[in-house]
Formats: C-alpha cells, sequence, structure tokens
C-alpha cells in the first residue's frame, strides 16, 4: 500500500473508532446516574456522621460533569472496537516476532489494568474517608463535583497502571534493556514498595484490606521476574549455539 492508501485506511479506521465511542456514550447516558451513585456513596456515608456534601458551583457544572463522566463510560465500552481497530491498523506492518510482542503486552496488559482498577475501585472509600477526617468536625466539607470526580478516576487509574508495571519490566526484558538479575537483586525494593503503595492506598486501621492489595503486587513482581528468567536462559543457551556453531 502507499503512504496515500495508509492515510485513507487510519482515517476510516479512526472514524469507525471515533462513532463506536460516540455510541457507547450516548448508551453511558444513561448509564451515568447509576455510575455517579455508586462514586459519591463515599460522601453520602461520611454525610451520615457529619456534614459532608458534594456541591455544583455554578450553573452548568451538573451537566458537564454527566458529559465528562458518559464520555468515559463511552471510551470504556466501546474499548473492544478501538483495541480492534489499532491491531488491524499496525499488525499487518510487524513481524511475526513483533506480533508476539504486541499481542502479548496488550492482552497481558489490559486484563492487569481492569484487574487493578477494580482494586482501585475497591479502596476509593477508605481514602476518601482518611482526607475528609482531616477537616475539624464542627466545619462543613463541601466537595467541588468536577474535582471529585477527578480525584476518584485518577486514584483508579493510578492502581490500574501500578498492576501494570510487571508488564513494563518483562517488555524492557525483552528488548534488551533490563536483565532477569537486576530484577530479582531489587525484590526487597519491590516488597517495601508494594506495601507503602498498599499502605497508603488503603489508609485503615483493616490490614486485610493493605495484604489484599500488597499480595497481588507482590505476586505480579515475582511473575514478571519468573517470566525474564525464562527468557534470559532462553537467549542464553541460543547464544551458546550460536557460538559453538561459529566456532566449528
Amino acid at each position: 500500500m502507499s503512504l496515500g492508501q495508509h492515510l485513507v485506511e487510519l482515517r476510516n479506521r479512526a472514524m469507525i473508532a471515533a462513532a463506536g465511542v460516540l455510541v457507547a456514550a450516548i448508551g453511558g447516558w444513561f448509564l451515568q446516574p447509576f455510575v455517579w451513585d455508586a462514586m459519591s456513596a463515599p460522601i453520602h456515608a461520611i454525610a451520615a456522621q457529619r456534614n459532608a456534601t458534594i456541591n455544583y458551583p455554578n450553573l452548568t457544572a451538573a451537566f458537564d460533569l454527566r458529559m465528562q463522566l458518559s464520555i468515559y463510560l463511552g471510551i470504556i465500552i466501546s474499548s473492544p472496537l478501538w483495541l480492534y481497530e489499532i491491531f488491524a491498523f499496525l499488525t499487518p506492518g510487524l513481524t511475526g516476532r513483533e506480533k508476539r510482542y504486541v499481542f502479548g503486552f496488550f492482552f497481558t496488559a489490559i486484563p492487569l489494568f481492569l484487574g487493578g482498577c477494580v482494586f482501585g475501585w475497591y479502596v476509593t472509600p477508605h481514602i476518601v474517608q482518611l482526607f475528609t477526617s482531616f477537616a475539624p468536625s464542627q466545619d462543613a466539607t463541601i466537595l467541588n463535583a468536577s474535582d471529585y470526580f477527578s480525584f476518584i478516576l485518577k486514584l483508579v487509574i493510578a492502581v490500574g497502571i501500578a498492576f501494570v508495571s510487571p508488564v513494563f519490566l518483562v517488555l524492557l526484558n525483552m528488548v534488551g534493556v533490563l536483565s532477569a538479575q537486576s530484577i530479582i537483586k531489587a525484590w526487597r525494593w519491590a516488597i517495601l514498595a508494594a506495601i507503602v503503595f498498599a499502605a497508603l492506598a488503603t489508609p485503615s486501621t483493616d490490614i486485610v484490606s493493605m495484604m489484599l492489595l500488597a499480595v497481588p503486587l507482590i505476586v505480579l513482581y515475582f511473575a514478571a521476574w519468573t517470566v525474564t528468567w525464562l527468557h534470559d536462559r532462553r537467549a542464553a543457551r541460543a547464544r551458546t549455539k550460536l557460538d559453538a556453531e561459529l566456532a566449528t
């Protein structure tokens, strides 16, 4: 295909992906009240004990928030479509080995990211409770709806990215940047980082909540090291075989 044909194909696939997001966002408009009720539930729980509320500071704030949440829901709901369009555009230009890397990365990272987002959603009430607890009991906690939505979204995405980080370790190993030995040398720091992250993400006296987040992160780290160790071992055998062939 010529450059012009590639650009036409890119345009067509981008239009299909955009149309899918738009249609899904329309569906997200109707799902938004249920999702927002779930997101704001921690504030309503706090309001039962002290004066706390979500505020819409101007006339269009509620509409703007509903539009934002609908678009995000549309992106999530339509993700199978636009991911397929990305792969369908990229894969014809990749070699067999590159395809294995790309598909292996995406189809491992996506479930881990979604699983991390689920954990992020689980720890959200603890985070909200922690930060609202710093306000004096005689004062009211009035939260801007848009700021509150952004905070929850960033928190969930941050935990999702934390779950994907082992996949990046494997990717760096595959391209020769990081060895399995260097990964395992840092295992103490990795465990400490996982525990600190879990402690910050689950600011609660319930240690079970912290361990539910820390243990999967630690397991994923050692799983990533196992994959990189197998890869380095296979690469070492291949180099030894090649050196023997060249020597003869």
